[in-house]
């Protein structure tokens, strides 16, 4: 479904990735873990070349994504749902408008992305507040609507890049357990950054450990946080055992 050979990335004399190779499986979910700035997200911005990778090959669906010209990339990247740290939701536009949007832009008869977008909006439990503006809503609720936007165009891959960073504690367990049903539920491919170490345990097939650019150890959950060789793995056993 999705393989990295060699993935490189500096900003300056900053190497943000280094020599990175990764394979998902389809239907597989794979969560990566490490400390902030290790490289986590400016790899999974790299498949849909959010980032623009200095060097390496990244093959999505049979792909390569680095040698893709603007209109092949846009058109794989509506097969890609990404969800932001950041909501990024268009203010002046209603919930329902905001996850419609990009089908309409892609050219979509308008009642088609309605229902659509309608049901999206029901899968995170947000149906009733279609007309409402983003501004009314809690940080929970609009990254929840972050979620339906992904999900309207029905991904072959989802890609998640710490999506409760951004939530205030409280909030963040709504979002959590919005993930983890539809990981259960959907069978789609999932790459998800975050630092939710119980919420890995729970949804991952594989968790993936970064440092320094690097993937520095990977295997099965319990394998690699009960049994972990690499230093950043074992800190996080230690944070499990807090």
């Amino acid at each position: 479904m999705l393989e990295l050979k060699d993935v490189r990335k500096s900003y300056g004399k900053l190497v943000a990735l280094d020599g990175v190779n990764l394979d998902v499986k389809k239907g597989e979910t794979v969560v990566i873990m490490g400390p902030s700035g290790c490289g986590k997200s400016t790899l999974i911005r790299c498949v849909n070349r959010l980032t623009e990778p200095d060097q390496g090959t990244i093959i999505l669906d049979g792909q390569n994504v680095v040698e893709l010209s603007h209109d092949d990339l846009q058109k794989l990247r509506r097969n890609v749902g990404f969800v932001f740290q950041q909501f990024n939701l268009v203010a002046r536009l209603t919930v329902l408008e905001n996850v419609m949007f990009h089908l309409v832009l892609a050219g979509m008869e308008k009642e088609e992305a309605r229902e659509k977008a309608e049901t999206a909006l029901d899968r995170v439990g947000l149906k009733s507040t279609a007309s409402r503006r983003p501004h009314e809503l809690s940080g929970g609720q609009q990254q929840r609507v972050g979620i339906a936007r992904a999900l309207v165009t029905n991904p072959e891959i989802m890609l998640w890049d710490e999506p409760t960073a951004s939530l205030d504690p409280i909030l963040v367990g709504e979002v959590l357990d919005v993930m983890e049903d539809l990981v259960k539920s959907t069978g789609t491919t999932m790459v998800i950054v975050t630092h939710e170490i119980s919420f890995a345990l729970r949804v991952a097939d594989r968790i993936v450990f970064m440092d320094e650019g690097q993937i520095v150890e990977e295997g099965h959950p319990k394998q690699v946080l009960e049994h972990p060789q690499s230093k950043i793995a074992k800190l996080y056993k230690r944070l499990l055992s807090n």
